[in-house]
């Protein structure tokens, strides 16, 4: 079973979102994979392209969901500074990190997964696809468990 979420980091839904999701994969372990995309609004979160190269950076040093997390639980502090300080907390390379966000060495991942999004229909924050098909229903706990579980054996 897969999960995608396509998620701002500075989106406040998202933001919201964020805790469920984790109660979902903590209830449903390893019959569940989630994968998050990249899809920073810019023109209403200035913060969130660069707080998506960050987690992308921290994906290259096999620290991506540190970074993701340090993200969502720190959602009202993305600047640079803050983000510099989220990567010392999981102990990347910091000179790396720093070079790598300076250069933007990530961001064409960070539009490659908004256009995935773009071609799939995705226009606002947070938007699920639960195996392969858009979750239009509320992303509560238990209205998206129902919908993950409803869909086990439904290509899961």
């Amino acid at each position: 079973m897969t999960l995608v979420e396509y998620g701002d980091y500075e989106c406040p839904y998202c933001g919201e979102a964020y805790p469920i999701v984790k109660q979902i994969q903590e209830r449903m372990g390893e019959q569940l994979r989630f994968v998050f995309r990249n899809f920073p609004i810019s023109t209403a979160h200035p913060h969130a392209e660069f707080a998506a190269e960050a987690a992308e950076a921290a994906a290259a040093q096999d620290r991506f969901w540190e970074m993701h997390d340090q993200l969502y639980e720190h959602q009202q502090r993305l600047r640079v500074d803050d983000l510099r300080s989220y990567a010392q907390a999981i102990a990347l390379d910091l000179e790396l990190f720093d070079k790598e966000l300076e250069e933007h060495v990530h961001a064409d991942r960070v539009h490659e997964d908004f256009l995935s999004g773009v071609r799939s229909g995705v226009n606002g924050t947070p938007t699920f696809f639960i195996n392969g098909v858009r979750h239009d229903d509320a992303y509560e706990f238990e209205t998206l468990l129902a919908a993950l579980n409803g869909s086990i054996g439904v290509g899961g």
